[in-house]
C-alpha cells in the first residue's frame, strides 16, 4: 500500500498558551459555547438529563432560551430544549422582575413581552453547571439554579429606582417561547403569593399538543404588598384568578398572567422564587417543588446541582498536561452538553401508566444516534439503558418506536427509523440493565415490516416498494400511509442501514431467517448507485486578454454517485452538489419539495454504507480512488459541511481504506478550527448535544460506528484518557506514548499495544470498556503502516460474509 507523509492543517501554538492548572472539569466547562451563530445551545441551570432547565430568555435566537447576542431579556423560564434546529420550544410560564412601578401605580409596570423586554448589562452573564446569572440594565441581579423538576430564582433588586423606594414586582406570564398557547389558567393567593396554573401548548417540531402545570412560591424578607392578575397590558388587584383562551384572531394569544408586589422599605430587597413544573397537575408541580427544595436555600440547591454534575462526569478522567485551555474547554464542554438531553420525565408522563422510565426530548434521534447515544453508552451506561427502556415502553403504548419526540408529542421523522440503530448499538454492546430485548426486537421488526398511517412521525414509508424494488422510488406510489414523498435517496440508504442493525440483533437472538432477510435488504443502498454519474463544481477563471472573471465549471474527476430512481427502474437526476454548501445549501430541508436527499447532497450520502464500506470502496474504484474522493470532499472549500451530523462519519472512513492516519489528520483539521471555545464554537445547531458528543469522542480517539460493536482508533488529543464503566467498575485507558501537546509533530500511530501485547487492528470493540485495560499508542511524525493491512481493517458485511 502506498503511504505518504501528511502535513498538519492545524496552526502551531506557543508554550505561553499551555497551562498546568486545576484538573477540575468545572474549570473548563463553558455552557455559553454555541450560544450565537445558530448553535442554539441551552446555557442555563439544569441537572444531567434534567427536566427543569432554567435560564433567561431573549427575543432573538431563543431556541435554547438565551443567546449571547444583543437580544432583549423577556423573562426567566423553567424548561427548554438545547441546540435544536427546529423552532423555539418550551420556555413556558416565564417570570419577569421589575424594581417598581412608576408612581407606585401597578399599571405603570410593564406586563406584555414587548413592553418589558430589557437589555442585560454586558459582562454580567455567568454560566456554569447548575447555575446561570446576569444583571439587567435595570440593575436587577437574577440568578437561577435547579433540582429535578423545580427551578429556583434569586432576584436581588436595587434599593431605589429613579429616586423612589424599590417596591419589587414579579409577574408570571402564561406564554411559551413560540407563542403556541391555546388556553391557560392561573390563580394567585392573596396571603402568600403562591401562583398555580396550567396551559396547553404545541411542540416545536411535531404534531399534537401538551398540557403543562406550574406552582410558583415566593420567599422574601420583604412584606407582601399586593397580588393580582393581568390581561394584555392592564393589571388589577382583583380578581385573583383568570382563564384565557386563544380567540382564533390574536396570534400569539393575548398576554395574561399574575403578579406579586413587595414593600421595599426593608433592605436588602431580595426575593427568591421557587417554580415547580409538572405534566401531571398543579398539585404535583407543588409537591415536586416542596419535596425537592423545601427550604428555598439557594446556595444549598446550587451545591447539590454541582454535586450531581461532578458525579456524572467522574467516570471520565484525562491527563491534559500541557494541552492548551481551548482544547480542554472543547472536550469538557462537549461532554457536558451531551448530558443535557434526552430529559428524564419519569413520573411525569400523563399519557400512560408504567413502571418503566420515561425520557423525552429525543430531539431528534436522526441526530443523536450518531454520537450522543454511543457516548452516553461509554460514560453513563445505566442512563443509556434507561433511555432504551423508555424507547421500548413508548413502543408498547404508542405502537411505534419514536424517531423524534418532544414535550410528550411525536416529532417528525427525518430519514429512517433510527431508533433501530440506537437499540442495536446498545444490544450488540451487551447493555442489559433490565432491558426487555424481546419487545425491543419486536419493535424494530415492526419498523421494517409495517407501514404506519402517518409515517412522517414514526416508522417508515414506502415499505411496499422497499420490499418489491429494493429502493424508495422517486415517484413512489404509496397508498399505505402518508408522509413527505421526498428524500428517496437519503431514506433508501438509511433504511438499508436500519435493516442491517436489525439483522445484527436477529443474529445474536438466534432468529436466523430474519438475520438473512435483513442482511440482504441492507444491500439496497447499492440499487441507487449510478456508476456513470459524474459531478462538476463551479470554477471561476480570469480571461487573460480582458482580465474579466469568467464563470465556469470543473469536473471533479470522480464517477459514480447515488441518484434518484423511478418505479420503472430508470434513473432520474439530482446534481450531486445540490444541498451541499456549493449549491443551494438549504434546499433539502424537511418541507422542501422534490429533492431526494435531506440536509445534504449526493456528494455526502454517497459515502453512507457504514455496514459495508468494503463494497462501497469497490464501487468508488478501489481504496486509492476512495481515499482521493474522500480527501477531495474534506479539502474542497464549501463542499463538505461539518456542521451537520451526517458529515461526522466522513472524518473516519479512511480507516476502511487502510489509512487511519488520515482520520487523525482530519480530526485535527476540524478541532479546533470548527469546534473551539468561542461563543460561536460549534459549526451548526448543537442538536441536543450531538456536536458536543462529536468533539468529545474525537478527542478521546475512539469513534463509535453506531449500531455496531466497533470503535475506530485514532490518537486522543491528550496524554491519557480513562473511562470507568458504570456497570463493571473497570477502567479502560488509552495512553499516548511520544505525546506532543502542541500537535506540531506526533499525531500518527506508529504501533500499539493492548495490555502489553502488540495490537495491529485499527479498531476495537466494546469489551475493552467493560473489561478494562490499557491501549497504548506510540505516536510519530509520519504516517506508518499500523492498521493498514487488510486483516486490520474494520469489519464490512461483504468481507465478513466471504471470509
Amino acid at each position: 500500500m502506498h503511504i505518504t507523509t501528511l502535513a498538519l492543517l492545524v496552526p502551531l501554538v506557543t508554550a505561553a498558551q499551555f497551562l498546568n492548572t486545576s484538573s477540575d472539569p468545572f474549570s473548563y466547562i463553558d455552557p455559553l459555547i454555541g450560544t450565537v451563530n445558530g448553535g442554539h445551545v441551552f446555557p442555563g441551570a439544569t441537572l444531567p438529563f434534567g427536566m427543569a432547565k432554567a435560564v433567561a430568555d431573549v427575543n432573538t435566537e431563543n431556541q435554547g432560551g438565551f443567546a449571547s447576542d444583543n437580544g432583549d431579556i423577556t423573562g426567566f423560564s423553567h424548561m427548554h430544549d438545547s441546540g435544536t434546529g427546529g423552532g423555539s420550544s418550551l420556555g413556558n410560564f416565564p417570570l419577569f422582575p421589575q424594581a417598581g412601578c412608576p408612581g407606585d401605580d401597578v399599571n405603570n409596570c410593564h406586563f406584555t413581552e414587548r413592553d418589558r423586554a430589557t437589555k442585560r448589562i454586558n459582562g454580567t452573564v455567568v454560566a456554569s453547571p447548575g447555575y446561570f446569572a446576569l444583571t439587567l440594565n435595570t440593575l436587577i441581579r437574577a440568578e437561577t439554579t435547579v433540582s429535578n423538576h423545580t427551578a429556583l430564582y434569586r432576584f436581588i433588586f436595587p434599593d431605589t429606582i429613579n429616586g423612589e423606594t424599590s417596591n419589587p414586582l414579579i409577574l408570571l406570564d402564561l406564554k411559551d417561547l413560540p407563542g403556541s398557547r391555546t388556553n391557560a389558567s392561573i390563580s394567585v393567593d392573596a396571603s402568600t403569593g403562591r401562583m398555580v396554573g396550567n396551559g396547553t401548548f404545541s411542540p416545536s417540531f411535531g404534531i399534537g399538543t401538551y398540557d403543562l402545570h406550574f406552582c410558583a412560591d415566593f420567599m422574601s424578607g420583604l412584606k407582601l404588598k399586593d397580588t393580582g392578575v393581568f390581561m394584555n397590558n392592564r393589571a388589577g388587584s382583583e380578581p385573583k384568578n383568570l382563564r384565557t383562551y386563544a380567540d382564533g384572531i390574536d396570534s400569539p394569544a393575548v398576554p395574561a398572567g399574575a403578579w406579586v408586589q413587595y414593600n421595599g422599605d426593608e433592605s436588602p430587597p431580595e426575593v427568591i422564587v421557587r417554580v415547580g413544573v409538572s405534566f401531571m397537575s398543579s398539585a404535583q408541580a407543588c409537591a415536586n417543588a416542596e419535596h425537592e427544595i423545601p427550604s428555598f436555600d439557594f446556595n444549598a440547591t446550587h451545591e447539590a446541582a454541582e454535586d450531581a454534575w461532578r458525579a456524572k462526569l467522574a467516570p471520565v478522567q484525562i491527563d491534559h498536561t500541557g494541552v492548551n485551555t481551548t482544547l480542554r474547554k472543547v472536550f469538557w464542554s462537549g461532554l457536558y452538553r451531551t448530558m443535557l438531553s434526552p430529559q428524564d420525565y419519569t413520573g411525569e408522563n400523563p399519557l400512560w401508566e408504567s413502571e418503566e422510565p420515561y425520557y423525552d426530548s429525543f430531539y431528534c434521534i436522526w441526530d443523536s444516534y450518531r454520537s450522543i447515544h454511543p457516548l452516553i453508552t461509554l460514560v453513563d451506561p445505566k442512563s443509556q439503558a434507561r433511555m432504551v427502556r423508555s424507547l421500548i415502553d413508548t413502543y408498547r403504548h404508542e405502537g411505534w418506536l419514536p424517531d423524534c419526540r418532544m414535550s410528550l408529542c411525536k416529532g417528525y421523522t427525518q430519514g429512517g427509523s433510527n431508533a433501530d440503530v440506537v437499540l442495536s448499538d446498545s444490544f450488540v454492546k451487551g447493555l442489559d440493565e433490565d432491558i426487555d430485548w424481546k419487545t425491543g426486537y419486536e419493535a424494530v421488526v415492526k419498523d421494517a415490516e409495517v407501514e404506519p398511517p402517518i409515517w412522517s412521525v414514526e416508522g417508515r414509508g414506502g415499505l411496499a416498494s422497499w420490499t418489491k424494488y429494493g429502493y424508495i422510488p422517486v415517484d413512489d406510489f404509496d397508498t399505505a400511509g402518508v408522509g413527505p414523498f421526498t428524500r428517496s435517496i437519503s431514506r433508501t440508504v438509511e433504511y438499508a442501514y436500519n435493516d442491517f442493525c436489525i439483522s445484527a440483533m436477529a443474529t445474536k437472538l438466534g432468529h436466523e431467517d430474519d438475520a438473512t432477510k435483513y442482511r440482504q435488504r441492507s444491500g439496497n443502498w447499492a440499487n441507487l448507485w449510478q456508476a456513470d454519474r459524474t459531478s462538476v463544481i463551479p470554477m471561476n477563471t480570469t480571461d487573460p486578454a480582458t482580465g474579466a472573471v469568467v464563470q465556469g465549471q470543473k469536473n471533479t474527476g470522480f464517477t459514480g454517485f447515488l441518484q434518484p430512481r423511478y418505479l420503472n427502474g430508470t434513473f432520474g437526476s439530482q446534481d450531486p452538489l445540490l444541498c451541499q454548501p456549493l449549491l443551494d445549501f438549504t434546499a433539502c430541508y424537511l418541507n422542501s419539495n422534490g429533492h431526494e436527499t435531506y440536509e445534504g447532497g449526493s456528494w455526502l450520502y454517497s459515502f453512507y454504507a457504514p455496514h459495508d464500506m468494503a463494497a462501497l470502496i469497490v464501487r468508488m474504484g478501489g481504496a486509492e480512488s476512495f481515499v482521493a474522493r474522500l480527501q477531495y470532499a474534506h479539502d474542497t472549500p464549501n463542499l463538505l459541511y461539518i456542521g451537520d451530523e451526517q458529515a461526522f462519519l466522513l472524518v473516519y472512513l479512511f480507516h476502511y481504506a487502510g489509512r487511519p492516519a488520515l482520520s487523525s489528520h482530519y480530526a485535527h483539521k476540524y478541532i479546533p478550527s470548527q469546534f473551539n471555545d468561542t461563543l460561536a464554537g460549534i459549526p451548526g445547531n448543537d442538536d441536543s448535544g450531538a456536536m458536543g458528543a462529536f468533539s468529545t469522542l474525537a478527542m478521546m480517539g475512539l469513534w463509535p460506528m453506531s449500531g455496531q460493536n466497533v470503535y475506530l482508533i485514532t490518537p486522543p488529543f491528550f496524554r491519557e484518557v480513562n473511562i470507568t464503566s458504570g456497570i463493571t467498575g473497570r477502567t479502560a485507558t488509552v495512553r499516548n506514548a511520544n505525546f506532543d501537546a502542541t500537535y506540531s509533530t506526533s499525531i500518527y500511530i506508529q504501533h500499539a499495544t493492548l495490555n502489553g501485547k502488540p495490537y495491529t487492528r485499527n479498531w476495537i470493540d466494546h469489551s475493552f470498556f467493560t473489561e478494562g485495560g490499557v491501549l497504548e499508542l506510540t505516536l510519530g511524525l509520519k504516517e506508518s503502516t499500523w492498521g493498514t493491512a487488510d486483516a486490520d481493517l474494520p469489519p464490512s458485511l461483504s468481507t465478513t460474509e466471504s471470509s
